[in-house]
This record gives C-alpha cells, sequence and structure tokens, in this order.
C-alpha cells in the first residue's frame, strides 16, 4: 500500500487520539484502506472487527475508516457509543471531515473529527482512573 499521509501527518494523528483519549475510557482509531471492494460501511465494519474494536469493555470504540483509492470514507461506533449518539452524530462528524477534505486538508479533518468525538466520548463515557489503552493508537493500513 501507498502511504497516504507523511510521517508528521500520522503523528499528529496520533497526538490527536492520545489528547482525546485522556478524558475516555472510549477508544478511536483511523484505518486506511487500499483496494478496497465492498460498499464502505460494509468494509469499515469489517475493519472495526478485524482490529478488535468491538471487544472493548464498554463497547464505545470509535473507527474513522478510509479508502482514498476510492475518494471514500466513514466513521462509525461501537453499540455503546452509537446508542446515545444515534445515527445524526456520525452523519455531522462525516459532514465536518468532508468540509476539510474538499480542501485536500486530510489530516485536518481527521483531527477535528477526533476532537469532537472524544468529547463525546468524554460526555458519556469519561476516563476512570483505572482506565486502560484498550486498543493501538496508531493509523493501521491494511
Amino acid at each position: 500500500m501507498i502511504k497516504f499521509f507523511q510521517r508528521e501527518e500520522e503523528e499528529r494523528m496520533i497526538f490527536a487520539i492520545r489528547e482525546a483519549e485522556l478524558k475516555t475510557s472510549g477508544e478511536i482509531r483511523v484505518h486506511l484502506e487500499d483496494n478496497c471492494k465492498g460498499e464502505i460501511l460494509q468494509e469499515a465494519r469489517r475493519v472495526f472487527k478485524k482490529l478488535g474494536m468491538h471487544r472493548t469493555k464498554a463497547r464505545n470504540g470509535v473507527l474513522i475508516f478510509l479508502a482514498p483509492d476510492r475518494k471514500a470514507f466513514a466513521i462509525i461506533g461501537d453499540q455503546g457509543i452509537h446508542e446515545l449518539v444515534g445515527d445524526a452524530f456520525w452523519q455531522e462528524e462525516r459532514d465536518l471531515m468532508q468540509s476539510f477534505f474538499q480542501q485536500g486538508d486530510f489530516t485536518e479533518g481527521i483531527c477535528q473529527a477526533i476532537e469532537k468525538v472524544g468529547e463525546k466520548l468524554k460526555q458519556y463515557f469519561p476516563y476512570e482512573e483505572d482506565d486502560k489503552n484498550e486498543l493501538s493508537d496508531e493509523i493501521s493500513y491494511n
């Protein structure tokens, strides 16, 4: 797979994830899929499971899924967070990212979405004393 982001851009997104997760027990991941064949939400759900995001204690994982070769992306949350925020929240975050993506600023769009998701996760799943980082903060590639 061709790297879509420069190392500095990846580091900026990882920093945003770590900052967001300092305030919540929720987990946020960013994944890039090359050669994505299926419907984007279906592929995002497949990767969500592949990354073990459905195994978090509170079912509060959020995945930002990008398929750069198809110019497509999705943002999905596990059952615990989705039941609380509903489809409207994910559409709002998708629209936010889209506005940055249309300007070619993918890193900023993702960082802004991470920040907003982190705020929402904090509202419903505040950081706990014994909180463990259940998932990697690194950007994953297929």
